[in-house]
C-alpha cells in the first residue's frame, strides 16, 4: 500500500512533486497564499491543493484528518531563520512550532519536516523538537545539501524525519547511501543548453561574488533575481570580469535549476513567480528524501542497527564519525 501524504505550507509543489515521484501518494496540500496555489493548481491539477490558514488549527487540523495521512510532511516558512532575512524570530518562526502542534494533534506514522540550516539555532526549532519527542517519535535530524542529492545547487536545508514509536537517527545511514559523492554542477544537468558559461545572480552585499561559472552549483536560488546593476563593482571571488553580455538567469532557468519539470507552466506575475520558485523545496531533493524514507522502511532492522550516532549533529558530522 502506497503511503498517504498529506503536504503543509505547500508553496508551489517542489515538496509534492518530490515526494510523488518518490512513489509516496500525497492525497492533499495546504497553503494561504494565492500565487503558490495558482501555480500548484495549474502544473498537479490532479493534487487537491485548499487554500487555508495553516496556522489556525482548530480549522486545519479537521481538515487533514480527513485525509487519513501516514505522512505529515511540509517546509513551515522559513524567512525569520534565513540568512537571506532578518536573522531573527518572528511570526513565521513561530510557524515551525505549529507544525510540530498539528503533529501533536494527528499523531501521524510519519513526519517530515524541512527548513533551513539556520533553523537548529533557534528556539522555535528546539521547542518543536521537544514536542515531537513528548509525543513519542524518534527523529533524525540532518543537514542535506542539495547538490549531492541530485540537484545542480548548493542548497543547504535541515531535513527532520520522526516515525512514531521509533529510534533517533535511523536515516543517517540511509542518506549517506543515496547521496553522491560530487556535487552536481549546472554543466552535469544542463549540459551546454543554458548557452553561457558565466551569469550573474545578486548578491545580498557587494562583499559576496555575483558572478558564477555552469562548471559550479548554482548558489541557492532566492525569491530575488535581478540584472547587473551599473555600479555593481565586481568581487575578487568572481571567476571573470563583467562584460556586456553577461546575464542573470531567467525565472524559466532558476525554476529547473530548483529541479521543477521543463515544461511546467509559470503563469503569474514575475514577481510572484520569483518568490514561488525561490521559496520552493528543490523537487529532486524532495525525492531524495522520499526514496531514503522508502528504504529505511523496506530495511528497518538493518538501518535500525546502524543509528547509534548523537541527533543533534549535522549528517557530515555523523559521516565523519561513523569513519572513523
Amino acid at each position: 500500500m502506497t503511503l498517504r501524504v498529506v503536504d503543509l505550507f505547500c508553496g508551489g509543489g517542489g515538496l509534492s512533486k518530490g515526494l510523488t515521484d518518490a512513489g509516496l501518494n500525497v492525497v492533499a496540500a495546504f497553503d494561504n497564499w494565492g500565487p503558490a496555489l495558482s501555480f500548484y493548481r495549474e502544473n498537479m491539477p490532479d493534487h487537491p491543493a485548499i487554500q487555508c490558514d495553516v496556522s489556525d488549527l482548530e480549522t486545519i487540523v479537521p481538515q487533514i484528518e480527513k485525509y487519513c495521512p501516514d505522512i505529515i510532511a511540509g517546509g513551515p516558512p522559513c524567512q525569520d531563520f534565513s540568512s537571506a532575512g532578518k536573522r531573527n524570530e518572528g511570526k513565521r518562526a513561530n510557524l515551525t512550532v505549529t507544525f510540530a502542534q498539528i503533529i501533536q494533534h494527528i499523531k501521524p506514522a510519519y513526519f517530515i519536516m524541512e527548513n533551513v540550516e539556520r533553523a537548529k539555532r533557534a528556539s522555535a526549532f528546539s521547542e518543536a523538537i521537544s514536542i515531537f519527542k513528548a509525543c513519542g517519535y524518534g527523529i533524525s535530524q540532518a543537514v542535506l545539501n542539495a547538490s549531492l542529492c541530485g540537484v545542480p545547487q548548493n542548497r543547504k536545508r535541515m531535513i527532520v524525519f520522526g516515525e512514531m514509536g521509533g529510534k533517533d537517527n535511523v536515516l543517517t545511514t540511509v542518506y549517506r547511501r543515496h547521496q553522491s559523492q560530487k556535487p552536481m554542477t549546472l554543466r552535469d544537468y544542463f549540459g551546454d543548453s543554458l548557452g553561457v558559461e558565466y551569469y550573474y545572480r545578486h548578491p545580498r552585499s557587494y562583499a559576496r561574488r555575483g558572478i558564477f561559472s555552469i562548471d559550479e552549483p548554482s548558489p541557492t536560488v532566492r525569491g530575488v533575481n535581478r540584472p547587473v546593476p551599473d555600479g555593481y563593482p565586481g568581487h575578487p571571488g568572481d571567476p571573470v570580469p563583467v562584460t556586456s553580455d553577461l546575464r542573470p538567469l531567467t525565472t524559466r532557468e532558476r525554476s529547473m535549476i530548483q529541479t521543477f519539470p521543463k515544461d511546467w507552466k509559470l503563469s503569474g506575475t514575475k514577481s510572484a513567480l520569483e518568490q514561488v520558485v525561490g521559496n520552493a523545496v528543490p523537487c529532486r531533493l524532495a525525492k531524495f528524501v522520499g526514496e531514503c524514507v522508502l528504504d529505511y522502511l523496506g530495511r528497518k532492522n538493518f538501518y535500525e542497527s546502524e543509528c547509534n550516532l548523537p541527533v543533534q549533529l549535522t549528517l557530515f558530522e555523523q559521516a565523519a564519525i561513523y569513519k572513523a
